[in-house]
C-alpha cells in the first residue's frame, strides 16, 4: 500500500537576549506523490495521446484532408494502427480523399478510455486516500 510521503525537516536555534531564551524554528517540509498516482498519470498520458491521434483522423477524413500531404499521411498511419481493431465492425470502409465519418474510430476511442481508466483505477485500488 503506497501511502504519501512527508519529509520533514525541524531546525532549532536557541538564543539568549537578556533574561529571556529566545527559539526559533524553522519547519521544512516535503511531499512526493505516491508511486500509485503517477503510474495513473502516465496510463492517462499515452491514453490521451492515442485519442488525440484517433481524433485527428476523424477531423481529417471528415475535411477529406489530401493524404499526399506528410501530416495527413502521418495520422492516418499511426491513428490506423490504433483503430485497425475496430475496422469491420460496420458495412463501410473509409475511403481516403473524400468526406467520410469513421465510426469505428470513435468506437476506438471510448473502448481505449474505459480500459485505460480501468488500468488507472488499478493503481488506485489499495490506496485508502479518496483523493486519488
Amino acid at each position: 500500500m503506497d501511502e504519501e510521503v512527508k519529509t520533514t525537516e525541524v531546525r532549532t536555534e536557541k538564543t539568549h537576549s537578556g533574561d529571556t531564551d529566545v527559539e526559533r524554528q524553522t519547519v521544512a517540509t516535503e511531499n512526493a506523490a505516491p508511486t500509485s498516482v503517477i503510474a495513473k498519470r502516465i496510463v492517462y498520458y499515452f491514453v490521451g495521446i492515442i485519442v488525440a491521434l484517433l481524433l485527428l483522423r476523424i477531423v481529417l477524413l471528415l475535411l477529406a484532408a489530401n493524404q499526399g500531404n506528410a501530416f495527413v499521411d502521418f495520422i492516418y498511419a499511426v491513428g490506423g494502427i490504433f483503430a485497425a481493431p475496430f475496422f469491420g465492425m460496420f458495412s463501410y470502409t473509409p475511403v481516403y480523399g473524400s468526406s467520410v465519418f469513421e465510426v469505428s474510430s470513435v468506437v476506438a476511442i471510448l473502448v481505449y478510455l474505459l480500459v485505460g481508466w480501468g488500468i488507472a483505477k488499478l493503481f488506485t485500488l489499495g490506496s485508502n486516500s479518496r483523493a486519488v
